[in-house]
C-alpha cells in the first residue's frame, strides 16, 4: 500500500512538472508587440494595393506585393514594398516616375485587401481567412468556428513579425491582432 501511494505522488509529481515545463515556453508579449499596433501599416508580401496616379488612366490599377516583397509597376519595373508604409511607397513611386516618365506625378496609395492571418490548434476550421481591420483574436477564432471542446478560452498565443523579427507572445482573446499574423489556441489543462 505503501508503494503504491509513492507511486501516485510521484506519477501526478511528474505530470504538474510536465504540464508547468510546457508552459514556461510561452510568456506574454512583450512592449514592442503591441507597439506595433499603432504604428503606421508596414507592408508585405500578400497584400493587395490600389495605386492610383491621378491623370494617368494606364498606370492605375490594383497591384499585389509578391513574394519577394516588390510590386511590378508599369513603366519602372519592380518597386520594393516590403516593410514600407503607405506615405514612404507613394514617395517612392513618385520619384520613381519622375526619372523621365510623368513631371510631378500625383500619387495615391491604399490597401485594397490585406494579406491573410492564420489561426490553428483548438479552433473548428483551422486555415488560412482574410483579414478584416480591426480585428480581435475573438473575432478571428469565430471566423474560424470557434473553440473546440478542449480549448482555452482566455489566452491565446500569437506569432508576428516585427521589424524582421518573429516573435511569439500571449495575449488576452479581445487584444486585436494584424494582418499576417499566426495565432494558435492551446488545448486547456483540465
Amino acid at each position: 500500500m505503501l508503494d503504491r501511494r509513492y507511486l501516485l505522488k510521484g506519477a501526478i509529481t511528474l505530470a504538474l512538472t510536465a504540464s508547468l515545463s510546457s508552459c514556461a515556453s510561452y510568456r506574454p508579449a512583450g512592449p514592442a508587440f503591441h507597439a506595433v499596433l499603432n504604428a503606421p501599416y508596414a507592408l508585405d508580401s500578400g497584400d493587395r494595393l490600389r495605386i492610383t496616379v491621378f491623370e494617368q488612366a494606364g498606370l492605375t490599377n490594383t497591384y499585389l506585393v509578391d513574394k519577394a516583397g516588390y510590386i511590378a509597376f508599369p513603366l519602372v519595373g519592380s518597386i520594393a514594398a516590403r516593410g514600407q508604409t503607405i506615405k514612404e511607397l507613394e514617395a517612392n513611386i513618385a520619384r520613381q516616375l519622375t526619372k523621365g516618365y510623368i513631371r510631378n506625378p500625383d500619387v495615391s496609395v491604399e490597401v485594397d485587401r490585406y494579406r491573410p492571418f492564420f489561426i490553428m490548434g483548438e479552433v473548428a476550421t483551422s486555415g488560412q481567412y482574410t483579414y478584416v481591420p480591426g480585428m480581435t483574436a475573438q473575432n478571428a477564432i469565430a471566423i474560424a468556428g470557434g473553440f473546440s471542446p478542449r480549448a482555452r478560452h482566455n489566452k491565446v498565443d500569437v506569432t508576428r513579425q516585427i521589424n524582421g523579427n518573429v516573435v511569439t507572445g500571449s495575449i488576452s482573446i479581445t487584444d486585436p491582432i494584424m494582418p499576417g499574423d499566426t495565432i494558435y489556441i492551446r488545448e486547456r489543462l483540465l
